[in-house]
């Protein structure tokens, strides 16, 4: 719970910094003017700050042009894009938020009856909630919403099974491989690196045996058995990421818990996994994106109901024509999330990936 509770006081930091952050910025700019006029402060010094930022925000601009460009394309509302008939187009002419509103669809919370016996009576207390609606589709004239909150809940059925198997393995092998000494460690190492870097590859390569067997075993169109699999090919690469981590936490961290007589488990949930925070968020996310972008053997072993984001996203291609503005606006849509994730995890994803080499 105190790795729960770390985390989310990180998060909470986080979401303050960013919305005091125009604050503090004009605060610093202020001073930084004012030391000039008062020759406190050379004006080489900001100059140089400012040439900096506006070189990386170039850079920061060039790399946002194609989430622009699709952004542009789903306003647009009728399918236009920058680069359509009449030339480049920055801008659409009537700016439309209705694919929008066609991948969200309807967002209403339903009124419930309730009923409340009342003890040693035979009445009861019966209300109604009220109806919340945060959305209605057809107000925007949508009248056949997509089935994006389907596939929505398809993918977290996917996901999360597969971050839940895979971190259930991952976290004690990492421990285990780090920390333990036992025959066969090097061998297991070593087969975790050749997974790592041959697992994807011939996973895919042996993409028409995978589907006979889920076939003959009758897992095919199962969420649970894709999330095995997913959590399979996870494994190795994860693993071998946390242990790294895991090698650069002092053994003496350890040894000073053991002399105060802490046991073995308690040395593990109280020592190593609250150091380890960085890793495990960065194992989290892997996991978790491995699950939730994945599009070949969804695609494969799926059946329509049980189709998950990317395949639903790429359901929407028809044989003769693409919507683009319906398809750009539920592209953007499904990756929000992930955008999110990695805005409020930065920190965690550097410092899981700022560890010192890969020891065997």
């Amino acid at each position: 719970m105190s790795l729960l509770r770390s985390v989310v006081r990180n998060v909470k930091d986080d979401a303050v910094g960013l919305a005091t952050a125009p604050v503090d910025t004009y605060r610093e700019a202020r001073y930084t003017a004012e030391g000039v006029l008062a020759g406190d402060i050379s004006p080489v010094r900001p100059l140089k700050t400012l040439g900096l930022t506006a070189g990386a925000l170039v850079v920061v601009l060039a790399l946002l042009f194609p989430i622009y460009w699709i952004l542009i394309s789903a306003l647009s509302g009728s399918g236009g894009s920058i680069h359509s008939v009449d030339g480049l187009r920055l801008f659409p002419e009537q700016p439309s938020i209705q694919p929008f509103v066609w991948v969200l669809g309807d967002l209403i919370v339903p009124s419930y009856r309730i009923g409340l016996a009342i003890p040693f009576t035979e009445s009861a207390l019966v209300f109604d909630t009220p109806q919340l609606t945060f959305l209605d589709a057809s107000a925007y004239g949508v009248d056949n919403p997509s089935d994006f909150k389907k596939f929505f809940w398809n993918s977290l059925t996917v996901a999360i099974p597969t971050v839940i198997l895979s971190m259930c393995l991952v976290v004690p092998g990492a421990y285990a491989l780090s920390r333990r000494k036992f025959v066969g460690r090097r061998k297991i190492l070593f087969g975790y690196v050749l997974l790592t870097q041959v697992g994807g590859g011939l996973g895919i390569a042996l993409l028409i045996g995978l589907y006979t067997v889920f076939v003959q075993v009758g897992l095919n169109d199962s969420k649970l058995a894709l999330s095995v699999y997913y959590a399979a090919t996870a494994v190795p690469f994860n693993t071998w990421l946390l242990k790294t981590y895991m090698d650069g936490i002092p053994v003496s961290y350890e040894e000073a818990a053991v002399v105060d007589g802490a046991p073995a488990w308690r040395v593990v949930v109280e020592v190593i996994l609250p150091l380890s925070k960085a890793g495990l968020a960065t194992v989290f996310i892997f996991t978790f994106l491995t699950g939730w972008t994945e599009f070949v053997v969804a695609q494969t072993l799926l059946g329509t109901e049980n189709y998950t984001l990317p395949v639903g996203l790429f359901s929407l291609v028809s044989e003769y024509s693409v919507p683009w503005a319906r398809f750009s606006a539920f592209a953007l849509t499904f990756a929000s999330p992930i955008m999110l994730v990695y805005l409020f995890a930065q920190r965690y994803i550097e410092g899981g990936l700022s560890f010192s080499g890969m020891e065997g």
